[in-house]
């Protein structure tokens, strides 16, 4: 299947490569249909080139395969097959074999409805091919500038005080079209867009129930529904997206036209809409603009956590995979992907806070560090213990990495002890962030310079020249083991 997230290359118009000046082509047959698109080039003298054309072909020929003598019959079954097999349109060039486009094909043509090109002597099948290239190339820089517009513009209007019809009126008016929202019930919940009219309307409505996650029996299990489904109606282009957020809510979107990029963006609104919605149904959203305003007026977290529904969270850190910063959209992406609405992008790290019941599992194309489970007082410690396990992922190569939570033999120790031996061990660097953090990171490689460089996003000179101060402000030796055991003991209190 391919990738929703990357539009596919959008179709060349024929118009379009007729209006290259430097080609010279020339239409002489078949009809002058602005919608005719061609997805490909292709060069074939094949008399049946039918089972080599997957579709949407400029065919392209110099009449090689033409028998002496051929009359109306062979160029009749010739372009009868060529339509037969979807070809866009035929180029025949008028050299070297023939000095001008046989009339028998010219009527066949025009006969069968095929666009029939005349390539001029000076032009070779390559440059035309090369010129499709271009052209497909142009427009495909066109549908993705327009995609990425597109999903900034759904980013911008869920962050909005009223949504949800924000999100649809953006996402209509990207389509040209209309876009609804129906609920578990089956019922319009918002819309956005003109109306398409009532025969697109009622097969809209119909296409949601195929793809609503429980039919309206609520005894259909969820697997056996399509995601998606589509559909044509009185020239409308109709497509429903269930939402996944389980609560039974469909988007449906109702345009006169389907461009490449638009599977696409409609996919961005309907992950949006997956969490808006799941807000709005469970009553979270009031829930936690509350909790949020009491931890402003000064409400201890333990006292707030309950109205984010439950009492230990787990904080997940991410990166994406790649040099690219997370973007809005793709953060939400994230929280749909871990379950959870609680996002926060921080320069190149997206946090995650997700319920401890719910498990976090790999996502494609990011790089993850879970922490241990934790009560509202310990959320500070949980952001560390996800920051440390998003280093070691990201040096070890781990798409996942979970901060151990068992029972360590620090446990033995009396927390207070412990913290004052920390404090004393660590006093010659602990004004030194920079220094603490790498000999942390540094420890937890076992001594890797190139590891804990890529960690840190520093140069392996850099950590060197860290440790080596480390040592020296310590006045220990870090090769001893027993001296690592006991740094490691202080910084785990840090």
């Amino acid at each position: 299947m391919p990738d929703p997230t990357v539009p596919p290359t959008p179709p060349v118009p024929l118009d379009a490569l007729l209006a290259r000046a430097d080609l010279g082509l020339r239409r002489i047959a078949g009809p002058a249909d602005p919608a005719v698109v061609v997805h490909w080039a292709h060069t074939s003298e094949m008399a049946d080139p039918y089972p080599y054309l997957l579709g949407g072909e400029l065919l392209l020929s110099a009449g090689v395969h033409i028998p002496d003598g051929a009359g109306a019959g062979y160029f009749d079954a010739y372009v009868s097959r060529i339509v037969a097999a979807g070809g866009a349109a035929l180029g025949f060039g008028v050299a070297p074999v023939h000095d001008t486009v046989p009339g028998a094909l010219v009527e066949a043509c025009e006969m069968h409805g095929l666009p029939l090109l005349e390539v001029p002597p000076r032009t070779t099948f390559s440059a035309v091919a090369r010129a499709l290239w271009q052209l497909m190339a142009q427009a495909r820089t066109a549908e993705l500038r327009r995609v990425t517009e597109a999903q900034q513009s759904l980013a911008t209007a869920a962050a909005r005080p009223d949504p949800v019809p924000a999100v649809l009126q953006q996402l209509a008016r990207r389509l040209g079209g209309r876009a609804v929202l129906y609920g578990p019930e089956g019922t319009p919940v918002a819309g956005a867009g003109p109306d398409p009219g009532a025969e697109a309307r009622t097969a809209l409505a119909k296409l949601a129930e195929v793809v609503r996650p429980s039919g309206p029996s609520g005894q259909e299990p969820s697997d056996a529904r399509p995601s998606s489904a589509s559909d044509t109606v009185a020239g409308v282009r109709l497509v429903a997206h269930a939402l996944g957020n389980g609560e039974g809510f469909v988007l449906g979107t109702a345009a006169p036209q389907r461009d490449a990029g638009d599977h696409t963006i409609a996919s961005v609104a309907a992950v949006l809409l997956s969490l808006l919605t799941g807000e709005r149904r469970g009553g979270s959203g009031a829930d936690r603009s509350s909790a949020l305003v009491r931890l402003l007026l000064g409400a201890a977290p333990a006292e707030v956590a309950p109205l984010l529904g439950g009492d230990r969270w787990r904080v997940v850190r991410g990166r994406p995979d790649g040099r690219a910063a997370p973007d809005p959209v793709a953060a939400s992406a994230l929280g749909a992907a871990l379950g959870s609405s609680l996002v926060d992008v921080t320069g190149e790290v997206v946090r995650v806070l997700v319920p401890d019941g719910r498990t976090v599992e790999r996502v494609p194309g990011w790089t993850l560090g879970v922490s241990a489970a934790a009560a509202p007082r310990d959320w500070p410690a949980a952001d560390a213990q996800a920051s440390r396990a998003l280093a070691r992922a990201r040096a070890t190569r781990t798409p996942l990495l979970r901060h151990g939570d068992r029972p360590a033999l620090t446990d033995l120790v009396p927390p207070h002890d412990a913290d004052a031996h920390a404090r004393a061990l660590l006093a010659p660097i602990e004004r030194s962030p920079a220094l603490v953090d790498t000999l942390r990171t540094w420890l937890s490689l076992h001594g890797s310079w190139d590891r804990t460089a890529v960690a840190l996003d520093v140069h392996r000179n850099t950590v060197r020249q860290r440790v080596a101060r480390c040592a020296a402000l310590l006045d220990t030796d870090l090769d001893d083991p027993d001296v690592r055991m006991e740094l490691w003991f202080a910084l785990r209190r840090t």
